[in-house]
């Protein structure tokens, strides 16, 4: 007959057993006890078009990210051994149809994490939800950046720069604008920030010139896949240096083959592989990450069985590691 630690380690990654907090991990709503705090954000006004199921997305993750609290076979440890990590439960959102006031709930509940010094990674939710995070964590008076604005490591489709547009179907700090005024506020450094994985044809000629007037670096998927892996690895790891590093993830970076249930989807041009993702975010293995998040999930458009779900509760996985493992570092 096996031991009650072996029988725990067994049922631990069963998804469908037991109580579905993020990673199995303990939930802890008033922070005590917590290095790396996992929030779900249930947040789907900030998009304005008709893929408003997002606000779904941290739900279907709790339910399925108990498979990933496992072993990093990469960097050799147990981020769960490393680092005291908690699940501090959603965001509340009573206004839920108004992504203005949605926003400011955001930033308010992610004050309290960074004033405690935790470092927070999140599922959403649309990518609003980055603005209302990175306003709340980055820049002048944050104890998570020391007050430094944080460079931005981007993984999308798209840009979410698009601040010559007004608003997006009726929303101002919108997943269009995000990435736009954030840096205008002083919360994100565009000149230590990389944007990559854009594609599709775009609505104008002249798609990327917003980004590019912020300041980013912005390799497109067309230039990562003419310059490679390594290369584009370089940019990233010399722009972003010592800067403290925020990560978002909008998973429609991802082919749709790998990724289906997202929104603004793009199937005309390949995406990443979840190995090519993979090798991108462990390229900033010993940067300054000091949170990240995951975002665009459309359960409602899932497969069966829970796929893209999966591959979100993986990518936060691998934002945790890189947190926890620089944690270990640090403590030698």
């Amino acid at each position: 007959m096996s031991d009650d630690a072996t029988d725990r380690m067994m049922m631990e990654t069963l998804y469908w057993w037991g109580v579905p907090t993020l990673f199995r991990a303990p939930y802890a709503p008033d922070l005590r006890d917590c290095d790396i705090a996992l929030v779900g954000v249930p947040h789907s006004s900030g998009n304005g078009s008709t893929e408003r199921d997002q606000h779904l997305g941290p739900r279907a993750v709790r339910h399925v990210s108990a498979h990933n609290r496992r072993y990093h076979k990469h960097f050799d440890f147990s981020p769960w051994e490393a680092a005291r990590i908690c699940d501090v439960g959603d965001v509340p959102l009573p206004e839920a149809m108004d992504n203005e006031k949605c926003v400011e709930r955001i930033s308010a509940f992610f004050h309290r994490i960074a004033d405690a010094s935790i470092n927070p990674v999140s599922i959403g939710g649309d990518h609003g939800i980055t603005g209302g995070i990175v306003q709340a964590i980055a820049g002048e008076g944050s104890k998570l950046t020391g007050g430094r604005k944080a460079a931005l490591l981007h993984l999308d489709a798209h840009t979410d720069a698009y601040e010559n547009i007004e608003h997006w179907m009726g929303a101002k700090k919108s997943a269009a604008h995000w990435a736009a005024y954030c840096v205008r506020q002083g919360n994100l450094d565009a000149s230590r920030s990389v944007q990559i994985g854009m594609r599709g044809n775009p609505r104008t000629r002249n798609w990327l010139q917003p980004s590019y007037d912020l300041g980013y670096e912005v390799i497109t998927m067309d230039r990562y896949r003419e310059i490679g892996a390594e290369a584009s690895i370089d940019i990233i790891r010399k722009r972003i240096g010592d800067s403290p590093l925020y990560i978002t993830f909008d998973l429609d970076c991802l082919d749709p083959a790998v990724a289906p249930g997202v929104s603004n989807i793009e199937a005309g041009v390949t995406g990443w592989s979840i190995d090519e993702a993979n090798q991108l975010l462990r390229s900033v293995r010993d940067l300054n990450v000091i949170g990240g998040d995951v975002v665009c999930l459309m359960p409602t458009k899932d497969s069966p069985n829970n796929i893209t779900a999966m591959v979100a509760a993986h990518i936060m996985y691998e934002i945790v590691s890189l947190i926890a493992d620089g944690k270990r570092s640090a403590t030698g």
